[in-house]
């Protein structure tokens, strides 16, 4: 399905047809493809690039497209990848962390640190921590076939 170029997001570089690699939901989903561009909050003078998914109903394209900045993007990269690490030694834990030591890492950004930690104000945390685990086992094939693939990509930049 071809992204729209009339509306506020100004697409650049484009991935149509991401409905077919959607993860689980991949030729089920209403997620149809990704894009590059120019922000559609950028005001006159400045020039922000996002990312945005696009999401189509069957009818309209929908205003539950997201649209982030890419610095945003590489930030929850980095936090998938911290939790990823976490959780292949969360089983040494009852409760899959450390209740005393619920931050999992400060990663260096910006001259502070992004905090990546378990939500214990999540009052069921030590139930939903088993739900989340459980999915990340899941979805470990595919999860892993991308963080290769984008390991590959930065190796052959330079990374």
């Amino acid at each position: 399905m071809k992204i729209p170029t009339t509306l506020k997001h100004k697409p650049v570089v484009v991935s149509e047809n991401y409905e077919q690699i959607d993860g689980r939901l991949a030729r089920n989903t209403d997620a149809k493809g990704l894009s590059l561009g120019l922000a559609q909050w950028n005001d006159r003078g400045k020039v922000d690039i996002s990312a945005k998914v696009w999401r189509y109903t069957g009818e309209k394209w929908s205003r539950q497209s997201e649209e982030l900045p890419l610095h945003r993007v590489l930030d929850l990269s980095i936090l998938i990848c911290r939790t990823l690490e976490h959780f292949r030694d969360a089983y040494r834990y009852e409760h899959l962390y450390d209740p005393q030591q619920p931050v999992i890492d400060r990663v260096a950004l910006q001259g502070d640190a992004m905090n990546v930690a378990i939500c214990t104000d999540n009052e069921r945390i030590n139930e939903d921590i088993k739900l989340f685990s459980q999915a990340l086992s899941d979805d470990d094939e595919m999860i892993s076939e991308r963080l290769r693939t984008l390991s590959k990509i930065l190796k052959d930049m330079g990374y």
